[in-house]
Formats: C-alpha cells, structure tokens, sequence
C-alpha cells in the first residue's frame, strides 16, 4: 500500500470515528432535553405525548387536593388549565395561586403525571416563557372584552 493510500484511510478512519462520537453525543442530549410548554401549547397540541418535558404557569386557586403522598393540581396560563398529580413532597414554597414548573409526561387521559415540581424562589420571579404567556393570554382575553364591548353598545338613557 502506497503512503498516499494510507493517509487516505487514516483521514477516511478518523472522519468516521468523529461522526460516529458526535452522533452518540447528539443522541444523548437529544434525549435528556426537557422542553417548556404552556398549558395552551399542550391543550393545542403542540407538546410530545411519549417525551418528558416542563410545564409551567400558576397554580390554580382551589385546584389542590391531596392524597395521601399524591398532590393534584391545575396548572394555568390563563387561558387554559392542565391537570397535574405528583407524587412526592412538594417545594416548601409551593402554593396555590403562585408560579410553578413541573417536569414529566402527559397521560393518555390528559393529566400530565409531573416527576419532579419546581416552586417559584422568590416573590418576583416567574420562568421568562411562563410570563410571556400568561400576558399573551391576558391581552387576548382584554382584546375580547374589548371587541364585544364595541360589537354591543350600551344605550345612554
């Protein structure tokens, strides 16, 4: 074999090698990553029904009931309401009526079964994505208000 051949097949050798060990990498992470959904992007649709990923919003006021080491709730946008049950302690800071994020899988029935919940750590703080969409939902709901406000004028006596 020429010196020229052999340089060739170590590149040619190399390459593969460095393809094979970015695809196990990338199949890896791909694997591991848990993306953040509203409750209106699940309701629609959007989120992976075998995958796990984040769910996020508010706690629904009056939604909580517990049993024994299992804990429903319903987690809002504003828009739409996803049923949640964990089963586990929950964060101290946890309530209801306050942010939340919880990672796990949607259920055939609808209820996501979360495996891990994740309360808000300070009176400020919300996820950036849990934010923008509870207020994308709060100005549609204004816009609403507004257009049936418009479409049906109150007489003045």
């Amino acid at each position: 074999m020429k010196a020229r051949h052999k340089r060739i097949a170590i590149i040619v050798g190399g390459l593969a090698s460095l393809s094979i060990a970015a695809f196990f990498v990338l199949n890896a992470l791909n694997s591991n990553i848990a993306l953040f959904f509203t409750p209106t992007q699940v309701y629609a649709g959007e989120a992976p029904k075998d995958r796990v990923f984040r769910i996020g919003g508010m706690v629904r006021d009056g939604s909580l009931q517990r049993n024994s080491m299992t804990v429903h709730f319903v987690v809002t946008d504003t828009a739409k309401d996803i049923p949640v049950a964990y089963t586990g302690i929950l964060p101290d800071l946890f309530k209801e009526g306050k942010g939340v994020v919880a990672q796990g899988k949607l259920g055939p029935d609808g209820q996501f079964i979360a495996t891990e919940v994740l309360a808000k750590h300070d009176a400020n703080y919300m996820p950036p994505e849990a934010k923008h969409a509870i207020d994308q939902a709060q100005a549609e709901r204004m816009e609403k208000t507004l257009t049936r406000m418009v479409a049906k004028p109150t007489p003045v006596p």
